[in-house]
């Protein structure tokens, strides 16, 4: 066995293996890119509670949120409440090159940071929308349908745009690394979590009523209709993939920033670990277009918090709405 390598103190292992099925990618990879763009995803990542998306080989890709027993010493953490197991966990901080090239060693693919730094879960940093466009058929063509999918979420994102472009508020867009799209909108500090929830609540209500035939906030998927989910529920103890992390999907694609002129053209299996920094190489080794792409830190428009406040938290309708039609399927005698 060849002896592993070392980059910043971390033993690299391991390196030639496939990264996952379809992955188009080994370790090496991955590795490869990630230190390549750790200038640009670090600044991403720091100080922010971590979950990553793990593929050991042999076994399905899993989220890991909790710091792993044998974890290094060194390895920077913070605790924070976890809101899918609702208790407290020890997140890793990726505030390093070391730091990064661990977790990459550990087969960490994806990056997921918290919303806001360290433990302080009620001072958010940006408003985020997921737009996750709908399943294509079964029996449309894999790749054709990526596509599409991706270029009906980006309709849709200029309809979020339109309403933040309206309430005086710039923002940023970046594709997810699959189908969909992320709106991004940086946010000084001074909105608590709250009132940046209710915010996201009328904002894709507001971006629903400008073309309700594309768009949809319905939270259960039986009720979307085929069309785009605007998903408002990106805050609190939610997370969104980091920019420049890489994806378990076929290709290992990457979410990447895209002017908003070009978004409707762009392709997302264009942007993978092995095509992105190439595509950065002519801009120079310190380009960094997501920095360049984001607007300056705004206040939160309160007329959006105003009317967020009216409208139902959308897991929670959900639930009640599902318990409301169990009831009505066991009175009517159904299964």
């Amino acid at each position: 066995m060849p002896p592993a390598e070392t980059r910043e103190g971390v033993s690299l292992s391991n390196l030639d293996t496939p990264l996952f099925d379809g992955a188009d990618a080994t370790k090496r990879d991955l590795v490869d890119y990630l230190d390549a763009m750790s200038g640009r995803i670090l600044p991403v990542l720091a100080g922010r509670a971590l979950s990553v998306v793990r593929v050991l080989r042999g076994q399905a890709p899993f989220m890991q949120k909790n710091v792993p027993r044998y974890a290094p010493d060194w390895l920077p953490t913070v605790p924070a409440w976890a809101q899918s197991s609702q208790r407290q966990v020890r997140y890793p901080v990726c505030d390093d090159r070391r730091t990064l090239l661990w977790l990459a060693n550990q087969r960490a693919v994806e990056y997921h940071p918290q919303l806001f730094r360290g433990d302080a879960w009620d001072a958010p940093t940006s408003l985020v929308l997921d737009l996750d466009p709908p399943e294509p058929d079964a029996a449309d063509d894999g790749a054709g349908a990526v596509l599409h999918a991706f270029r009906t979420a980006a309709r849709a994102a200029l309809l979020v745009r339109e309403v933040l472009d309206a309430a005086g508020m710039a923002s940023a867009v970046k594709t997810s690394g699959a189908k969909g799209v992320h709106v991004v909108v940086p946010l000084d500090g001074t909105a608590r979590g709250e009132d940046v929830m209710a915010a996201t609540r009328a904002v894709a209500a507001r971006a629903e009523r400008l073309d309700p035939a594309l768009a949809t906030t319905a939270y259960i998927k039986a009720d979307r209709g085929g069309k785009v989910f605007l998903d408002a529920t990106r805050s609190g103890g939610a997370t969104i993939v980091a920019t420049w992390s890489p994806r378990v999907r076929p290709g290992t694609t990457v979410s990447f920033p895209l002017p908003w002129a070009d978004l409707l053209d762009a392709d997302p299996r264009d942007a993978t670990v092995r095509t992105v920094p190439g595509l950065l190489a002519a801009a120079g080794p310190d380009a960094d277009p997501w920095r360049d792409l984001l607007p300056a830190p705004q206040t939160l428009d309160p007329g959006l918090v105003e009317e967020g406040r009216t409208i139902p938290v959308a897991r929670v309708a959900a639930m009640h709405e599902g318990k409301r039609r169990a009831k009505a399927r066991r009175e009517a005698g159904e299964p």
